[in-house]
């Protein structure tokens, strides 16, 4: 329930209905004038309580599902707003890119007339609004048409899902979504977010309102309104990269209606300390302001001594001076800090990590007197957007973001001194590992969304340019080794301790400091100018035609601070993307995709491994990398069309893969990954909410500068994976409203993960090279493996008042110890995942 405490203007109603949409004209125009009168009549009556004691007007959010007077869809929702199946049609842009407009925002807004339901001022402006887990379109003005119509596979977190899944960051979103993989610091990159999409490392691949977030960081979600995961290849519309997919994190913007939502949660196992605001306040009919804030205080499940210590503030202000021009400003800052957990040692005898009977699962390998991590992010983006006409909407956006990394923490790596006649060893080996890098980026996007019709077929053209300039300076820590450390020895930054009892309090009388040899510091420059042309024809809802091509120029130089070395690469790529889509039945699409992707050199910037995507000043320069893939499915809208069901086979072939043998880097390698993605999201009744997928995916060699890495499949990412989020609504079972209680859970499935490096799964591991002690049970061969895990969470959420709810909810049930991600080198050790999280949080909206 919520008050609307500001007066709406009627500009919100307006529209003009061309000559040419005849088919159309009579019942857009008597939805038209209803919606007229229904303003006028709101108006007056808000009027009229600036100057009386009237009680303010409160509209309740509708618990069914409403009745629909539009003939084309039983969902009066813009998203869903279709025309006839013989009428011409234009897509549904209208403000959505990424500063939308105040008339719209809120799911208000109808589509061609059709008149809106009331929703929650809250609400997700990009879902259903019966069916929340459902989002019904992208936030990006890119795509043009609805995701039922859109040519490729999407999974889109809204934030109630976000809310229900207790995904407080995105690596939680990795960690629970299936065909993600989480990945680490591999091949010189920094520790932080690391994504693996259909087999494919994104983690550059990562934006924000559409923008390129680059650098890898740990971001969180209190600003988050949706996550949209794209699947495939997207170089035409996102840029470089993208092999795999995209991740694009659609912030909050300022609403036209007011609320205050405030969330409070304790966590017992890891002494959560977490609250959440959220205020938005529609000043007036043309301003309004949203304000987003964060205090977060915890440990970490199953892990000793970790600490996580996180606060931030994000806002929003909506400017609508004219009817047809808005501008949105937007300000996210979050910081970050704790010890960090960089994972234990991985068993190379018994092939699994030793907490797998052998060690206890909370045992920490860090230094707690040298060891810390801070995050910092900081990031404004100002966007405008002036719609000429009904056929012609342009938009600009600006970006400029800081980012800080900053960290020391402790790899164990090998186990050494090996207890008598056994395999198990006494102690492990701790190396440091630490980084200090900034990041910045100034990043520019204007583009235009052009409809026009040709005969029967209606058309949506976004042409764009964009220009972009991405720095990185990195450097790492000096005097990491300890002076009093008893009789523990440093071999340069590594110390031995116990495997058992580590050197968790290992004394340090001197700081760190960052390394003052100006040789290692890095400073990378990424400059990219760009332009894109995306074009969606639509023959009267029955075959829509999509394809894009966009030209990348990236120009990337890599050097020193004394320029005592120095790199630099220059690449044109040209890709695109084709997709058709028929429509059977309104609420069915049956589609094919192409499309095709590059990564050039240097494009990791974090990294300094050439096999890892990053350019290393002593490596041999190499052409972009390239990708095409193949894709198709499809979608249906079930249950009354509050529920997306996707079935996709895809196939990804990448041509001049790098890879690194006996420290030579080559670029001629090929592989491919295939298989299959189910998904679904929405309600199946009006009181059962379900979302979730599953993907199984075959992935394999094809060439190789090493003739027996052919035919191997490859590292570092799960093959199949499912994932199922559910809740059901009890309350009118015992006599209360449905939404009294709420009761759900989770289900997760990762398959095992193989170990290697960053291309080929390592299938033959010579144990006896480990220098290991001789034993007649020794296996000559031991693949490095991550065992294959179920995790189950439950909550249930029960409204106890008007404003007031409450929430129980446990994350890993049954306390599974499983793990995030592999670090492989000659000594690899794995990052370990949380263990059972309980929660008890209070929401208050009004």
């Amino acid at each position: 329930m919520s008050d609307v405490k500001s007066p709406i203007s009627l500009r919100m109603f307006r529209q003009s209905l061309p000559a040419r949409r005849t088919t159309e004209r009579v019942s857009v125009k008597a939805l038209g004038v209803a919606a007229a009168l229904a303003s006028s009549v709101s108006a007056s009556a808000l009027a009229q309580s600036a100057s009386t004691t009237l009680p303010p007007v409160k509209v309740d959010a509708p618990q069914e599902k409403p009745r629909v007077v539009a003939p084309a869809k039983p969902k009066p929702v813009m998203a869903h707003a279709r025309p006839a199946r013989h009428a011409p049609s234009h897509g549904t842009t209208g403000a959505r890119g990424g500063a939308p407009s105040m008339a719209s925002s809120g799911g208000q807004g109808g589509a061609g007339g059709v008149p809106a339901i009331v929703t929650a001022a809250n609400a997700n402006p990009y879902a259903d609004p019966v069916a929340p887990y459902k989002v019904d379109r992208l936030a990006s003005n890119k795509f043009t048409q609805p995701i039922l119509n859109t040519p490729r596979t999407i999974t889109v977190l809204s934030k109630e899902v976000l809310d229900d899944k207790n995904a407080f960051t995105l690596r939680e979103i990795g960690r629970s979504t299936a065909g993600v993989t989480l990945g680490t610091g591999e091949g010189g990159n920094a520790f932080g977010d690391r994504f693996f999409i259909r087999g494919f490392d994104a983690r550059n691949d990562i934006f924000v309102d559409g923008i390129r977030d680059p650098g890898v960081n740990v971001r969180e979600n209190f600003y988050t309104e949706q996550v949209e995961i794209l699947r495939g290849p997207g170089s035409s519309f996102a840029g470089r990269g993208t092999a795999g997919g995209a991740i694009n994190i659609v912030t909050k913007q300022a609403r036209d209606r007011d609320f205050v939502d405030f969330d409070a949660i304790g966590g017992f196992s890891d002494h959560m300390k977490r609250l959440t605001l959220d205020v938005n306040k529609a000043i007036s009919p043309i301003l309004a302001v949203r304000v987003n804030g964060l205090y977060h205080d915890s440990n970490v499940a199953g892990r000793s001594f970790v600490t996580d210590y996180r606060d931030g503030v994000a806002g929003s202000v909506v400017f609508k001076p004219l009817d047809n021009l808005t501008l949105t400003a937007q300000y996210t800052h979050v910081y970050q800090n704790g010890l960090p957990d960089f994972g234990v040692p991985y068993n190379r005898i018994r092939n699994r990590p030793y907490p797998e009977g052998v060690t206890q699962r909370d045992t920490w390998y860090g230094l707690i007197n040298r060891d810390f991590q801070v995050y910092k992010q900081d990031f404004g983006t100002f966007t405008a957007q002036y719609r000429a006409n009904e056929d012609i909407t342009l938009t600009s956006r600006f970006r400029q973001e800081r980012a800080v990394i900053d960290y020391v923490g402790s790899l164990a790596q090998s186990g050494a001194g090996y207890l008598p006649r056994t395999l198990i060893p006494a102690s492990v080996s701790i190396g440091g590992q630490s980084r200090y890098q900034v990041t910045n980026v100034l990043d520019s996007q204007t583009e235009a969304n052009v409809k026009f019709i040709t005969g029967p077929v209606s058309h949506e053209a976004v042409i764009g340019v964009e220009f972009a300039r991405e720095g990185v300076t990195r450097t790492n820590y000096s005097g990491l080794t300890s002076e009093s450390n008893g009789v523990n020895v440093f071999s340069g930054n590594n110390v031995t301790c116990s495997l058992y009892l580590p050197c968790t309090y290992l004394p340090f009388n001197n700081k760190p400091y960052i390394n003052p040899n100006l040789n290692n510091l890095n400073r990378i420059a990424v400059d990219t100018k760009s332009g894109y042309l995306i074009e969606t024809a639509n023959y009267e809802n029955i075959v829509i035609a999509n394809g894009g091509v966009r030209y990348d120029d990236y120009n990337i130089t890599s050097r020193t601070q004394t320029y005592s070395t120095f790199a630099s690469s220059h690449s044109g790529m040209t890709n695109y993307n084709l997709g058709l889509v028929l429509k059977p039945l309104p609420e069915a699409s049956v589609y094919a995709a192409y499309a095709t992707s590059s990564n050039p050199v240097g494009a990791e910037l974090d990294g300094s491994a050439a096999n890892y995507g990053g350019l290393n000043t002593a490596a041999q320069i190499f052409p972009p990398q390239y990708n095409r893939a193949k894709e198709i499915g499809l979608k249906w809208e079930l249950f009354d069309r509050h529920l997306l069901a996707t079935a996709a086979l895809f196939r990804t072939d990448v041509s001049g893969a790098r890879e690194v043998n006996s420290g030579v880097t080559t670029a001629n390698a090929s592989y491919y990954v295939q298989g299959v993605d189910l998904e679904i999201a929405g309600n199946i009744t009006d009181k059962w909410s379900a979302i979730g997928g599953l993907v199984l995916m075959e992935s394999k060699v094809k060439s190789s500068y090493v003739l027996t890495n052919v035919g191997l499949q490859l590292a570092n990412i799960a093959h199949e994976s499912f994932s199922m989020l559910s809740k059901y609504k009890f309350g009118d079972l015992i006599g209360l409203p449905a939404d009294w209680l709420e009761i759900g859970g989770q289900a997760i499935y990762r398959s095992k993960v193989y170990g290697g490096n960053n291309l080929i799964a390592n299938g033959a591991v010579n144990v006896n090279s480990l220098g290991l002690p001789t034993a007649n049970n020794v296996v000559l061969n031991v693949p490095t493996v991550l065992p294959s895990y179920w995790r189950f969470d439950i909550f249930a959420e029960s409204k106890v008042g008007e404003h007031v709810t409450m929430k129980f909810s446990v994350n890993n049930l049954f306390n599974r110890t499983f793990y995030d991600a592999f670090y492989q080198t000659a000594n690899p050790f794995v990052q370990m995942a949380p263990g059972r999280s309980v929660y008890l949080e209070a929401k208050v909206h009004f």
